[in-house]
């Protein structure tokens, strides 16, 4: 199996993994969503929902696939997605730190881009 394919697949199974153990214990009806679009390489957990009158909806985590690493674009959970990748196998030189400005990533133990 090439790598991509394997990271799709650790991504997915992670992701699904968090879906499934919030959404036991969901906040006042606000359930976690979880969405792949594997063509182009987009994987994301959101919160969609009502907060009393209010409408809850937005991005827990946004990974991206491309240029053969993985992109951590946005990464709202609690301990933070990266310490499961790198449990599930992936290397710090396969993952770059998107949400941190590009001047800034030399300086983190992870891939420049």
């Amino acid at each position: 199996m090439d790598k991509l394919m394997t990271y799709s697949n650790i991504i997915k199974k992670i992701l699904t993994d968090y879906a499934e153990i919030i959404n036991r214990n969901p906040t006042d009806g606000i359930m976690i969503q979880v969405v792949f679009d594997e063509t182009h390489g987009h994987y994301m957990l959101l919160n969609i929902g009502w907060f009393g009158h209010e409408r809850i909806n937005g991005m827990v985590v946004y990974l991206q696939l491309r240029n053969n690493k993985i992109y951590v674009e946005e990464d709202g959970l609690e301990n933070g997605i990266v310490d499961d990748l790198l449990q599930a196998g992936i290397p710090q030189t396969d993952i770059v730190l998107a949400f941190h400005h590009p001047e800034m990533r030399p300086y983190t133990e992870f891939a420049v881009a």
